[in-house]
């Protein structure tokens, strides 16, 4: 097709037939994408061409004219413009036209072929110039969802001073509107590798846009295509294979996140959490077991089991169980003596002392728990929980919930605080889950480990196992 000319063959303008094919950019099942030279204008212009044959689908037309609708209208001056839409009928080639604005800039995927290697600082500016394109996409009405962002619909331009380059997203192709995806019918569109599970599904949201865009950040910082990486509970474990920080690490696991109740919800969001990272002024974590530790963990690609034992007999609980043997003498006496006095006077003074007896039993059981008693966090497929053994006994706290409904692992270092007397206390640190509006605790001031080295190693292997950022908190 090189040399020849395209036009609206149905138009009334004598110079109708307008664009001169230059170059064959790219050509898959039923598609051409051109470069051509506006013979009005004088300026090069990108044809994508729909051709009909053999190995054409409706679906295909619908998605073409869907690009060309929402091409026209969006201005932004980073995604290519429209120009111009028609009918193609030539003896070799019949179809549709869709004319938009050439952008002269290389894609990610070209450099990457030619060798060209992305530091860390590089692949963030890229990061925070694709999201904020994205805050313009998904804050249209509807908002408009790329579908298949990856390194070739990605360009660079030419590096400006201390800039990587202006960036460039492409390829509408893909494109669907919210609206779109509620009222019609579901086509599986996009790229194997950068496409998150829902998308399989047919289904896809803002936050589809956000997994396709770490992945393609991912391919970026390692080099390998993501579908080639290996996997664990569809988690793409990239870790091994890129030289990155940690918080960058942790925000790029985010966008990757499997499951849309976990992974970061908007263009906006991601934004922010890569600019002001959680783990920001927080002391690097442990990562291996602290030696001494006797809290047994125990995991596989289904179940993670933490099992902390009894603390074990030394001189803080024997003063408790003292008072508790002072205590409970007392009440016990206290009883016997007002069930001796006569029918049914005796009966007020009997329950007045079952309060006090629900606080010696307490302290019994606190005691007992010191010595036998031991707490198990419990994950698997289907739920989380945390249980507090002793002897045949097990109490819940709180009670198990969906391990799909995990939505943040919050861990707070030890820090100092001041009560109502302004004298200053230490907190111990505290490792948190939260399960909606559940939390369950290890360590903190009620919680049994206290020792920080072992929960930060912990923050780390569930940090590991369930895919999800660590978020630090300092209290002062």
């Amino acid at each position: 097709m090189i040399g020849e000319i395209l036009g609206d063959v149905h138009g009334q303008d004598a110079t109708r037939l307008r664009y001169e094919v230059q170059q064959l950019l790219g050509k898959k099942a039923g598609r051409r994408t051109l470069l051509a030279r506006d013979l009005q204008t004088q300026e090069l212009v990108v044809i994508k061409l729909l051709s009909f044959g053999g190995d054409f689908e409706w679906d295909s037309l619908k998605l073409f004219e869907r690009e060309a609708e929402i091409l026209k209208s969006l201005s932004h001056p980073l995604i290519p413009h429209y120009l111009n839409y028609f009918e193609v009928n030539l003896p070799n080639i019949k179809g549709f036209a869709l004319v938009q604005t050439y952008i002269p800039a290389q894609s990610l995927e070209q450099y990457l072929q030619t060798g060209r290697t992305f530091t860390e600082a590089e692949v963030k500016q890229i990061a925070k110039a694709l999201l904020e394109i994205l805050v313009y996409l998904h804050g249209l009405y509807p908002p408009v969802i790329h579908r298949d962002i990856k390194p070739s619909n990605i360009l660079l331009g030419d590096r400006s001073g201390n800039s990587i380059g202006q960036i460039y997203l492409v390829d509408f192709g893909s494109v669907q509107t919210v609206l779109a995806t509620e009222s019609g019918t579901r086509t599986v569109v996009g790229t194997y590798g950068y496409m998150p599970q829902e998308q399989f599904g047919g289904r896809t949201v803002a936050a589809s846009d956000l997994y396709s865009l770490g992945a393609t950040l991912i391919y970026l910082v390692t080099g390998t295509y993501p579908a080639d990486l290996p996997q664990k509970d569809f988690r793409i474990q990239f870790q091994q294979v890129a030289n990155l920080s940690p918080n960058f690490t942790n925000w790029l696991k985010w966008m990757v996140e499997p499951s849309l109740e976990r992974r970061l919800s908007s263009a906006t969001e991601a934004i922010a959490a890569l600019e002001k990272p959680q783990q920001t002024n927080s002391p690097a974590l442990i990562v291996g077991k602290p030696d001494g530790s006797k809290i047994q963990l125990t995991k596989n690609g289904n179940s993670l089991e933490i099992i902390v034992p009894p603390t074990g007999f030394d001189s803080s609980i024997v003063l408790t169980g003292l008072f508790a043997i002072v205590w409970n003498s007392f009440i016990l006496f206290w009883t016997i003596g007002a069930l001796s006095a006569p029918f049914p006077v005796n009966i007020p003074f009997a329950l007045f002392s079952l309060p006090f007896w629900g606080a010696g039993f307490f302290m019994v059981y606190k005691f007992l728990f010191h010595l036998f008693g031991r707490i198990c966090l419990r994950l698997n497929p289907e739920q989380i929980t945390l249980t507090w053994e002793l002897f045949a006994w097990k109490f819940y706290r709180p009670r198990a919930s969906p391990r799909k409904s995990i939505t943040k692992l919050v861990y707070i270092p030890k820090h100092f605080t001041k009560d109502s007397e302004g004298t200053r206390i230490a907190v111990p640190a505290q490792l948190d889950i939260w399960v909606g509006v559940k939390k369950y605790q290890l360590g903190g001031i009620s919680g049994a480990i206290k020792s920080e080295a072992e929960l930060e190693w912990l923050a780390n292997e569930l940090s590991d196992w369930l895919g999800l950022p660590i978020t630090n908190q300092i209290r002062n």
